[in-house]
């Protein structure tokens, strides 16, 4: 079981590390652009190719990394920053009112859907890489304090609680010292998931063209605009397609070894 958890682990580091370190120290290497040569084409010094408007496929590649993972790994961060608070004080308050006020809302916004919401709101204003990151936070946040309220009820409900309370604890060494520790598991096996799927939204905002321009340096967006040379000039799109989907398995393995690891550690 050891050899298999290392394995993963080794495993989601390789799958990831070449996207991450192409996100965060590509655009230290990839120097001032180029003259722009035709649309669609392989070798001439481009070894892989231009892109519909002449750039340098490779050049685009390292700079396009950066805004889909930072925009990710931030908008994952906030949604968490506000569902953790909302799910602990409302699994944790004995006023039924408080309860339904905090969660009754974030039922209705969990009937419609996440990017249908970024779209309509997209429709009112022009979000930019901060705005596309406050909405997928947004719509992330009903889902992520539902199912963190769901453990915190369970964890809350142990006679531990009461005794902690009867010994005068604050609610903040209650909340976080001992149900936020009961929910780590929980909380680690989501955020692989919750972060494989806000870089989704977020890739597939940038492939509709919300939060940046049409012609920008992004992953998402070169597969978008370079998918009518699929066939002529096929890296354009497959490279930053398998960049995506390498963040997005590597992180997966990596959260599904830390959840084995979390369970070792809090099992009796």
């Amino acid at each position: 079981m050891t050899r298999l958890r290392t394995g993963r682990f080794a495993l989601g580091v390789a799958v990831v590390a070449v996207p991450l370190l192409l996100a965060l120290l590509g655009p230290l290497f990839a120097g001032e652009p180029g003259p722009r040569g035709a649309s669609f084409t392989l070798g001439d010094g481009h070894w892989l190719g231009t892109d519909f408007v002449g750039r340098d496929v490779w050049q685009q590649v390292l700079h396009g990394g950066r805004p889909v993972v930072l925009t990710a790994l931030a908008a994952t961060a906030l949604a968490y920053l506000v569902a953790l608070p909302l799910a602990l004080l409302s699994a944790l308050t004995h006023r039924r009112w408080l309860e339904e006020l905090l969660m009754r809302p974030l039922d209705v916004l969990l009937a419609v859907p996440s990017l249908l919401l970024i779209l309509l709101a997209a429709t009112v204003f022009s979000p930019g890489a901060v705005g596309l990151a406050l909405l997928v936070a947004a719509v992330n946040v009903p889902d992520a304090a539902r199912l963190v309220r769901a453990a915190a009820t369970e964890a809350a409900a142990r006679p531990a609680v009461e005794a902690l309370r009867m010994q005068g604890e604050t609610w903040w060494r209650i909340a976080v010292g001992y149900v936020g520790r009961s929910m780590l598991r929980t909380l680690a096996a989501d955020a692989g998931t919750r972060l494989t799927g806000v870089l989704y939204l977020v890739a597939t905002a940038a492939f509709l063209g919300v939060g940046v321009a049409p012609d920008a340096a992004d992953w998402a967006v070169m597969v978008d605009r370079n998918r009518t040379g699929l066939f002529v000039q096929p890296w354009a799109v497959v490279v930053p397609a398998l960049l995506i989907v390498g963040l997005t398995m590597g992180a997966n393995l990596l959260f599904d070894a830390a959840l084995e690891r979390t369970g070792k550690e809090t099992r009796p």
